[in-house]
């Protein structure tokens, strides 16, 4: 769903790293990152994690992996939901 460009032209890159983190999914464009979370994470570092990236300017969008696997949609509308509130940084 968010490769080659696929929605609304916003361009997203995998695993890339960020200070001493990892993230998921990004689109500089719009400081938005998205992460998948798996069964192996932990609350108190992914809360660690995300407000250093927050600190940085960065929105952080979390989304368990059954959410994506179950076809994405509302992945999708959340993501473009923050896009077009002005929530993220144009």
């Amino acid at each position: 769903m968010l490769r080659d460009r696929r929605l609304e032209g916003m361009k997203f890159r995998r695993q890339i790293k960020l200070g001493r983190y990892i993230v998921d999914l990004i689109c500089l464009r719009h400081r938005l990152i998205v992460e998948a979370d798996g069964p192996h994470h932990d609350p108190e570092k992914d809360a660690e994690r995300d407000a250093w990236l927050v600190s940085q300017n960065f929105r952080v969008l979390r989304f368990p992996n059954r959410m994506i696997e179950a076809g994405g949609h509302e992945v999708v509308g959340t993501i473009l939901a923050a896009v077009n509130e002005g929530v993220v940084r144009d």
